[in-house]
This record gives C-alpha cells, structure tokens and sequence, in this order.
C-alpha cells in the first residue's frame, strides 16, 4: 500500500487538480529522480522505465542538461530576433527529412503543432474537412480537440472532421480477406471525401501518425497509406504526419515513421521526444506552405523556438548520433522482439506481438481464433508489472494492448529484465484467467 505521505500527497493533489486527472496505476507512483532508463520513488525503490518516450535519450541525460544549464545561463529569448542556435537547429532538423521539408515552426507543446498543422492546410487548400482514424488523439487545444475520435467529446459534433476505421491487419474488417483489406480501408477514405463533397465541405487534409501508435502500433495493410494520401491530394487536400511517438529515430532504420512508407508528408509535426522532457515541439513543412500561410497569419510564439530550447534540441539530436541510439533500436528493439515472440508461443493471452524498432505492442485476447480483447488481463498485468518494478502502459480502443516504449538507451540487460519480469507476471495472470 501507499505511504502516508503518498496518501497526503494524493489528496492534495485531488484538492488541487481535480479527482479525474489522469494517473497512472492502481497505486500512483511518487517519483522523485530519473536516470537513464531508471526512475525512482519517495522511498528509494527504482523502477524499469518502458513506457516514456519523452527522455528520448534518457532521463537527466548530461548533454541535454549541460546544454540548457549553458544557454540558460546566457541568453534567454524569442524568435523576433537573430540568433545562431535557432537558425541552426532548423537546419539540422529539416537535413533529417526527404527533399521538399525544408522549414520549420518551433512550438512548445505537440498539441500547439497540430493546431498550426491544420490552420496552415486549410489556409493552403482552402477547404475545411479533416480526415483522422476513428480513435484518434493528437493533442488538447481545442481545435485538436475536435479531431480526436478516441477520447475527446468535441469530436462528437463537428461537421469538419470525417473518420475511418483504423486500418488493423490483426483484427481487420469482418467479412473482408486479408488480401482485400487495404482495399477496403482505402474505400473508407474515399468514403470520407465523398460525404465531405455531399455535404458542401472542400476536404483540407488527412492527419495521422504513421505508425497508428494510440490505436495499437498497428500493422498497416501494404499499400493503404500512398494510396489513401492519393485519394486525399487528388480531393485538394494534404497529408499531415504526427510523428510525435515514433519520430526522431525510434523505429530505427528510419529517422522519422512516414519513411517507412513511399510517400512524403505535406506537413510532419513533431513534440513529447523533442526536447527530452523540456518543452520544445513544432512542425516541418513544404516551403511553399510556410510561406504562403505567414504571408498572411503572422505565427508568433513567445516561448518556441527559444534559444534554451534550441541548445536543447541541438543535444538530443547530438545524443541520438553520437551514442548510436538508432543502430541501438534497431539491435535491442529486435532483441526484445525475440523475447516477446517467446512469450506469445508460451502464453495463449498474446494474440499478437507487433514491434517497430524500440517500439512494442503485445495485443492480449481471450481467445486467439475470436480475438476477444483481454481487457482486465491487461490491467492486471500493468499493475502487477509495476508492483514489481517495470512501468508498462496500455494502448488500443480497449486498452488491452501492452504498450512497451522505453527510452533510447534501453540495452539488452534492460531487456532481460523486461521478459523475465513480464514472464513471472503472465503467468500469474494466465493463472488467475484459467479459474
């Protein structure tokens, strides 16, 4: 059980920020320290980091911290005047995309990047209608609100927002072959454009994350993402990319997760990873788009983009390359992979392990031929993986879709520690799941 001082502190965290903000758990952490791929709580226990992707490049990483305490102690200020480290970190962070991304506007929060994201497609396009996946989550404002079918009620109500299914290869579409699913799934999209038409509504985008983190770190159907951008182009509209959860060099062979694709973003916004926990965030975009939107909506941020952030920015970039951290995806992330695929021969829970360098999603069913989703199970997986020190979440409509994340340093000695824990766990669920 909770501490005195954790009981005192949640209360007065309930008197302060309300009963219904979000925790984590069914016994709340106090975390007071982080380092690497660790975190430690009021009493001292240390617990696995493999959820956060926010410390990047780990918790308190000493380039990241250095740099912010360097330019912190020098000059702090907005982008309305000149200086090197602004102008800098753009440059080496549009030198990451493919040819035709070649500027940026630094935000602070990835919430603040998809609002800029959406005005500048629909200022370039002139229609209105945004296409997302129906569990979507980009974001808090309320503009972004308005997109996310997955949680947020303002979604419920909007004119200007058309969703499809997601497109899951594992779960699919009832009645359709697998063969045929991105076929259907592409008719979805065409569907959306087409009740946009009908209803008087010029179609300004399609955004999504590349990778369908929050709807499962999906397997997408071969070919739908180039095919359903065409449709969306051909309508007028853009494709804006979140890579909020897979950028900067998570999956591994690839810097950013539309690159797994054939295809190339019109806008790609970016947050949480950015910064390694300080607040940096922002979008890089066509040229033409920039331009033409600042033309007219002069976007001014009097915190993005500052010179702190920047030097912070610069270091995880510097962090990313210079300790490998992608290669370190690529070995380690296939390393866990293995383990996981162990796991699923041995436990009939895991209907399906899907991994995207150091990204992981383990779908847990009741049964594996009805793929009914393990909802209580994977609640108890997470809480008893944290009462044993390795911090794990869930992702899906259902939330029963172990979602693994850890930082970039994570090694394979973090790894082993994962599968084992993970094994002594499962098997006390499958226990409890057999009576």
């Amino acid at each position: 059980m909770p501490s005195n001082i954790n009981l005192e502190l949640l209360q007065r965290r309930y008197n302060t920020m309300g009963k219904s903000s979000p925790l984590f758990y069914e016994q709340p952490l106090h975390l007071v320290r982080g380092e690497g791929v660790w975190l430690f709580d009021n009493e001292g226990k240390r617990y696995l980091d493999v959820y956060n992707n926010v410390p990047h490049v780990g918790h308190c990483n000493p380039r990241v911290v250095e740099a912010l305490h360097q330019q912190a102690t020098t000059l702090n200020i907005h982008t309305r005047y000149l200086h090197d480290n602004i102008v800098e970190y753009i440059e080496r962070l549009t030198a990451t995309f493919g040819d035709g991304l070649s500027m940026a506007m630094l935000t602070c929060t990835g919430s603040e990047a998809n609002e800029l994201a959406m005005r500048m497609a629909r200022h370039c396009t002139g229609g209105q209608g945004m296409i997302v996946t129906d569990f979507a989550y980009h974001g808090n404002t309320e503009a972004v609100a308005e997109i996310g079918t997955g949680f947020m009620p303002e979604a419920k109500h909007t004119k200007r927002v058309k969703s499809f299914p997601i497109p899951d290869s594992y779960r699919g579409i009832d009645g359709v072959a697998e063969d045929k699913l991105a076929d259907a799934y592409v008719a979805c999209i065409q569907r959306a454009i087409d009740e946009f038409t009908e209803e008087g509504i010029k179609v300004a985008g399609m955004l999504v994350c590349p990778d369908f983190a929050n709807e499962g770190l999906l397997n997408v159907p071969k070919g739908f993402m180039e095919r359903a951008t065409a449709l969306v182009r051909k309508a007028g509209g853009v494709l804006i990319a979140d890579e909020v959860q897979v950028g900067f060099g998570r999956s591994g062979k690839h810097m950013w997760a539309h690159q797994w694709y054939d295809l190339t973003p019109d806008i790609v916004t970016m947050g949480k990873p950015m910064g390694n926990g300080h607040p940096l965030a922002g979008l890089v975009a066509r040229a033409d788009m920039i331009e033409e939107f600042s033309k007219v909506a002069m976007y001014f941020n009097t915190f993005g983009g500052n010179p702190v952030s920047c030097a912070v920015g610069m270091a995880v970039l510097d962090a990313l390359q210079e300790d490998r951290l992608m290669e370190n995806a690529l070995s380690t992330g296939a390393y866990v992979t293995r383990g996981l695929r162990r796991l699923q021969e041995k436990y009939p829970l895991i209907g399906e392990v899907r991994e995207l360098g150091m990204f992981f999603a383990v779908e847990l069913v009741l049964d594996r031929t009805t793929k009914a989703p393990a909802i209580v199970e994977a609640r108890r997986v997470i809480n008893l993986m944290r009462d044993k020190g390795v911090l794990i979440s869930t992702i899906g409509v259902t939330d029963s879709i172990l979602k693994l994340r850890p930082p970039m340093p994570f090694q394979p000695e973090h790894a082993d520690l994962l599968l084992a824990t993970l094994d002594e766990v499962m098997d006390i669920v499958s226990r409890e799941s057999a009576v």
